[in-house]
């Protein structure tokens, strides 16, 4: 396996990641729309912290990765607070593009795809799981979009469970192809991560090696 060390991140960084996650989990937390959908929306974003911490000593991740991981947890836990088809960002970009979809679901979808596909890419590089680079990045997709359709399982699981209370956490809004374009959206956002930011994370791996 291919020698690596872990990043230094300095406190400061580590902080303000940890003080960035508080605040909007935080802020997240006072007077959702639907405590329920509160709870669903954000329980990913709980879950991605506490593997994160327990790695922590043994593994990190390159900058990179970690604040992309953040965004996400940004993403999820705003859209908790008010439901994905209430954010006010869709909504402003709906009336700015004359539609009458609150689209800030499908933001949370391309991150879906996004930032997965360069967790899956990076520990193939580290761990030394996919040597070759075609068939990493092949696999960093194909990782990135079953993750993608196993939270659609998970959005169908919780509808059979909860009935018309899994409203709001489905996000579908009348759009027969909602599931197809969640998944499509994860396809995109993975693909475009690693044409636009797979150099730069090869550059902060390497600085990783030991040599």
């Amino acid at each position: 396996m291919a020698n690596f060390r872990n990043p230094d991140h300095s406190r400061p960084a580590l902080g303000s990641w940890l003080a960035i996650f508080a605040i909007v989990f935080a802020w997240s937390a006072i007077n959702p729309v639907d405590r329920f959908t509160w709870w669903l929306e954000v329980l990913p974003a709980l879950l991605g912290l506490a593997a994160l911490a327990f790695f922590y000593p043994r593994f990190r991740f390159t900058s990179l990765t970690a604040w992309l991981i953040l965004a996400h947890c940004v993403i999820l836990i705003v859209g908790g607070h008010y439901t994905y088809a209430e954010v006010p960002l869709g909504d402003w970009l709906a009336e700015l593009m004359n539609s009458e979809r609150n689209n800030y679901d499908k933001l949370g979808h391309l991150a879906q795809g996004f930032v997965p596909a360069l967790i899956a890419r990076e520990l193939f590089i580290r761990l030394d799981i996919v040597p070759r680079a075609g068939w990493r990045g092949f696999l960093a997709v194909c990782v990135a979009l079953a993750i993608s359709a196993f939270y659609e399982l998970i959005e169908w699981w919780a509808a059979l469970l909860s009935g018309e209370g899994a409203e709001a956490f489905l996000g579908m809004q009348g759009y027969t192809w909602d599931t197809q374009s969640d998944m499509a959206w994860a396809l995109g956002g993975a693909i475009a991560a690693l044409a636009l930011l797979g150099r730069l994370q090869d550059r902060q791996v390497d600085a990783l090696r030991i040599r």
